[in-house]
């Protein structure tokens, strides 16, 4: 047998095993090279907003920390 025969038999082999792999566990396969993407990768979730007022909480809680390390400062 020639070395790239070998090879292509292994790959086929290694395919198979994922795909009972993956319908045993129900876990899909780790993606590799030259595969295609599987729609069961999650989706990014989707960002959070905070209202105006939520934002304004938020600086003025840090301007207050920044003046205290600018009083310890001194």
């Amino acid at each position: 047998m020639e070395t790239i025969q070998i090879l292509a038999e292994i790959n086929a082999e290694i395919e198979r095993l994922e795909k009972v792999r993956t319908l045993l566990s129900g876990v899909p396969a780790k993606r590799g090279p030259g595969r295609p993407a599987t729609s069961s990768i999650a989706a990014a979730p989707k960002k959070r907003h905070l209202s105006a007022e939520a934002r304004e909480r938020i600086a003025a809680a840090q301007r207050k920390r920044w003046a205290k390390v600018k009083k310890a400062a001194k």
